[in-house]
């Protein structure tokens, strides 16, 4: 094919969007809407996936030192606790930080009267990178040398794990589902689209036009609709995000529990899905909705 060919297809096919305003908008308006449905979810599993990562964080670990040693000796115990794989962080709690914790916790109650610091253990508060392992990352702890005791909470950890691996499958199949649907819904408002030229198409077969002299146009108009409806969805992908977002930070309670990341976290793979999905709907779309029309 020639490059003025090409080029004058160009120009076919973005002339063909005004030419065709009504099946042109309807499409970018399915795009819009089925993009922001999948963008929207996809948004919210991110960061509820985030914020079940934080809860783990929060399954301590205690890890008692040996009793007969020093200060410093119980102190430098820590150095070899965060080499230990899978830790996150390992923070020293001293015999007197413990007792005044205790008090605390337990403000009004004698329980801990009389009770002096010497008779308390040095302790490691320790977070786990990942829950899954807390079995295994518990029989390394009890390996390091200075480590009288260690507690874990098993149940609490298993539990965390298990519901982050809901959510993972969970947002993997409806995300699927998604696009099935909205790729299904807009499939078939590109074929009503070629339904609609079908007389154009069969005059273009019948002066000799070939297939790929047909189609480029429909796939260049394609592109283009696909790409509005990507960026125009994106643009109110980001508005809905952030307005949301500040619903949440003026509402102190849930402020607390939902504490949604900053969209420009997710800037660059919501711009890579959305791109992606308008590229696909727009050329493949296009392209295989047309087939059906080119037998004349």
């Amino acid at each position: 094919m020639k490059i003025n060919n090409i080029g004058y297809l160009i120009k076919e096919g973005i002339r063909g969007i005004f030419l065709h305003g009504f099946m042109s908008f309807a499409a970018v308006c399915v795009t819009i809407a089925c993009l922001l449905i999948v963008g929207s979810f996809s948004c919210l599993a991110y960061n509820f996936n985030i914020i079940v990562e934080d809860l783990n964080k929060t399954n301590e670990v205690m890890v008692y030192v040996d009793e007969t040693l020093s200060d410093a000796q119980a102190r430098s115990v820590g150095t070899r606790l965060n080499q230990v794989e899978n830790i996150y962080n390992a923070q020293f709690v001293s015999r007197e930080e413990a007792l005044e914790n205790f008090i605390a916790d337990h403000e009004g109650d004698d329980a801990f009267v009389g009770v002096d610091a010497k008779d308390l253990r040095h302790r490691y508060v320790v977070t786990l990178e990942d829950n899954e392992l807390i079995h295994q990352t518990v029989e390394r702890i009890k390996k390091v040398e200075g480590v009288a005791d260690v507690k874990a909470n098993f149940e609490l950890a298993e539990g965390f794990s298990a519901l982050q691996n809901v959510l993972h499958v969970a947002s993997i199949v409806v995300i699927a589902v998604l696009l099935m649907v909205s790729l299904l819904i807009i499939s078939n408002t590109v074929k009503l689209a070629m339904y609609d030229r079908r007389d154009e198409i069969a005059i273009m077969k019948m002066v000799g036009a070939t297939n790929g002299f047909i189609r480029l146009p429909f796939v260049v108009e394609g592109f283009t609709l696909g790409m509005v409806g990507a960026a125009i969805s994106f643009g109110l992908m980001w508005l809905l995000y952030d307005w949301v977002v500040v619903q949440l930070d003026s509402v102190s309670t849930l402020k607390l529990l939902l504490s949604f990341v900053p969209f420009t976290e997710l800037l660059v793979p919501m711009v890579v899905t959305f791109a992606a999905a308008g590229l696909f709907v727009g050329v493949i779309g296009s392209w295989t909705s047309i087939r059906k029309f080119m037998d004349v």
